[in-house]
């Protein structure tokens, strides 16, 4: 990931590296970086989930939450700091469970991040290469993540896909 402005948009399935990946993208630029978490601790498993991300990271990132308020938090991120989002679809989860309008969450989300301001990278995970849900919230899940990965990848300058933990370049 070059210095100066850029985004970067990291796909993958479950344990792919997503996170891992875009930690070092983000790391080799200066520090300091923010990490803007859009995860929720509903549950051990969860908060485990969490603890094994925080410990991963090295000294000198700032922690951001914002599972609902991304764009109020990327907004206000200075200008020229490396920003690491992770990751979209809890983020997306977290509006779908609140029952907010997922086509203004998204379209704001979008815009902001088609002007990036800095080096970031963005991290989502890839729900569209299994079998179909068998519920109507499940199936409503994948096409608005898959919805808004379409979007996020249009504005992207680079799209990675990781599989089994090796990057392959999309765009």
């Amino acid at each position: 990931m070059p210095d100066g402005t850029s985004l970067t948009f990291v796909l993958g399935g479950a344990r792919s590296g997503k996170s891992a990946h875009a930690e070092q993208l983000v790391t080799a630029c200066a520090a300091p970086w923010t990490y803007i978490a859009t995860a929720q601790a509903y549950d051990g498993e969860m908060r485990e989930r969490i603890a094994m991300h925080r410990a991963r990271r090295c000294e000198g990132w700032e922690t951001v939450d914002a599972p609902l308020d991304l764009v109020e938090a990327i907004n206000a991120i200075p200008d020229g700091r490396p920003v690491l989002i992770d990751c979209l679809t809890l983020w997306l989860t977290n509006h779908m469970l609140a029952e907010h309008d997922l086509t203004a969450e998204c379209r704001r989300l979008t815009d902001v991040l088609s002007r990036p301001r800095g080096p970031w990278a963005v991290v989502s995970n890839e729900v569209g290469l299994g079998i179909v849900p068998d519920n109507a919230l499940a199936r409503r899940f994948r096409d608005e993540a898959g919805r808004l990965n379409q979007q996020i990848a249009a504005v992207a300058g680079t799209v990675v896909m990781m599989v089994a933990g090796l990057p392959l370049k999309v765009k």
